[in-house]
């Protein structure tokens, strides 16, 4: 019997494959546990609309991530901290504080656990920082801690 999955089966496809199984596994374990559809004309072309949405959405996204990142890769980032007469922070610098330094300068709502510090920010200066925006875009940005 042909089928499309609608669902991942370990072993079998993933979502949206088109698979020949018995009968008896389609009619007995598949269907009921609707992991499965016949695979008729009108679902195999609901199927191919459903891809092809799927990728324009992908492309859309990935488009506005790199539309991003040139933007994050080309504005300055800040962060005031209060700091020590030899240059060392009081505490240190994470990665809400440069979420909240995106945030104030492209207006931009960035999640504090797509950005990567290289390591703990503990004195003034420059550091460079990863920000996951897409799973095949990441801007590297670069934050300055300045005094308060």
């Amino acid at each position: 019997m042909r089928l499309i999955l609608l669902r991942d089966v370990a072993a079998l496809g993933k979502r949206g494959d088109v698979v020949d199984v018995a009968d008896g596994y389609a009619r007995n374990y598949l269907l009921p546990r609707k992991l499965a559809g016949e695979a008729g004309k009108g679902a195999l072309a609901q199927r191919d609309a459903q891809q092809k949405a799927r990728e324009r959405r992908n492309q859309q996204e990935l488009d506005e991530a790199k539309a991003l990142a040139a933007r994050l890769e080309s504005a300055k980032l800040a962060v005031k901290a209060k700091s020590g007469g030899n240059g060392k922070l009081f505490g240190a610098v994470t990665n809400a504080d440069v979420a909240a330094a995106i945030a104030r300068a492209l207006s931009v709502e960035i999640d504090k656990h797509k950005i990567e510090l290289s390591g703990q920010i503990k004195a003034l200066g420059s550091y460079p920082v990863a920000i996951k925006l897409h799973r095949n875009v990441v801007a590297n940005a670069t934050v300055d801690v300045v005094s308060a």
